[in-house]
């Protein structure tokens, strides 16, 4: 199987097979040279050494039917995180601990329109190394950003960088409100954590930018999902067994100034109403094509990512109001969410 799995204009970070190396984080020589003079750099390489050191316990591999990757466990009962697009629709994986022991664990549940997955393993008698979880709401852009993986099979291979945006929507893949980074994501990466300075999981990392000039991956682009959206598929999961995501009922394309020039629109962002799925929700309202949605409830929508943010953060049947925009005026429309079932 190729080692890549490409999505329009991006590149899920897979790998193909579980390697046995031991990845290694060190720093150039002008980078040393700081650290020996005292200077600014000492501070940033003495925290990427520390997260490494006591965060790489918790980063696994993962290999299911589409490839290998990572995962990092959440909980010392052997609960852990990755991609969707690792596993599948397996119902069990290979997952390869940090101790070299290779166990099967059983996917207790996925949400492919994030994509993640969640797994469990069980190792009687050991209480599993657990990496603790931040809060991906309160990122900065600008702070600092720490990859592990098994990239081409090297285990716990260390990258760091900053967070580079937020609440990014790489065009051609469907999860929006991704974290940017660039801290180098290599093939194999898909699944694994990115952490804060504290050692705390704040992403999954997910993706790499292709560069359209050389159909290769655009180094400093990398992509991950948010842990807090991730925490909520998790949390379904171990629950309810399974995910529910609410349902519209619309196909759309985003609005940017240049759309909005050359179609004439009286707003530059927002979303553009490109059809309408019979009986959806969103057909019972009375929502047509061509119509311009620019607010949910209080929020506003500036691009899609927004758009399937708020419908991720409203429960099926939940009634919401979509501010419309159409030639003959703006209206308010109410709503009734549906049920999508996605695992």
């Amino acid at each position: 199987m190729s080692s890549t799995l490409r999505v329009a204009a991006a590149t899920l970070a897979l790998g193909v097979g579980v390697g046995i190396g031991q990845g290694v984080a060190s720093g150039g020589r002008t980078a040393w040279a700081w650290a020996q003079q005292g200077g600014p750099q000492q501070t940033a390489e003495q925290t990427v050494i520390q997260v490494a050191r006591r965060a790489s316990p918790s980063v696994v591999g993962v290999q299911g039917p589409p490839g290998s990757g990572s995962g990092v466990i959440i909980r010392s009962d052997g609960v852990l995180l990755t991609n969707y697009h690792v596993v599948g629709d397996a119902r069990t994986v290979e997952v390869s601990l940090a101790n070299g022991q290779r166990v099967p664990g059983t996917v207790l549940g996925r949400d492919p329109t994030v994509d993640i997955a969640v797994v469990q393993v069980r190792v009687p008698g050991q209480n599993l190394p657990a990496a603790p979880v931040g809060d991906s709401d309160r990122l900065q852009v600008g702070q600092s950003a720490i990859a592990i993986g098994n990239p081409l099979g090297l285990e716990r291979t260390v990258t760091s960088g900053v967070i580079s945006g937020t609440n990014r929507s790489p065009r051609g893949f469907e999860v929006g409100g991704l974290i940017q980074t660039d801290a180098t994501i290599f093939p194999g990466n898909s699944g694994g954590p990115l952490f804060d300075s504290r050692g705390q999981v704040i992403g999954i990392n997910t993706l790499t930018a292709v560069d359209p000039t050389s159909s290769g991956v655009a180094s400093g682009l990398g992509f991950a999902i948010p842990i807090n959206l991730a925490s909520d598929v998790a949390q379904q999961v171990l629950t309810t067994g399974r995910v529910r995501r609410s349902y519209f009922g619309i196909n759309y394309n985003e609005i940017d100034p240049y759309v909005a020039e050359q179609l004439g629109l009286p707003v530059q962002q927002g979303i553009i109403v490109m059809g309408v799925e019979a009986r959806s929700p969103a057909a019972v309202a009375g929502i047509r094509p061509g119509d311009l949605i620019t607010r949910i409830g209080n929020t506003p929508i500036a691009t899609g990512g927004d758009f399937r943010r708020e419908l991720r953060s409203r429960a099926p049947g939940t009634t919401v109001t979509a501010t419309i925009i159409r030639p003959s005026g703006t209206s308010r429309v109410s709503v009734r969410l549906g049920e999508a079932t996605v695992s």
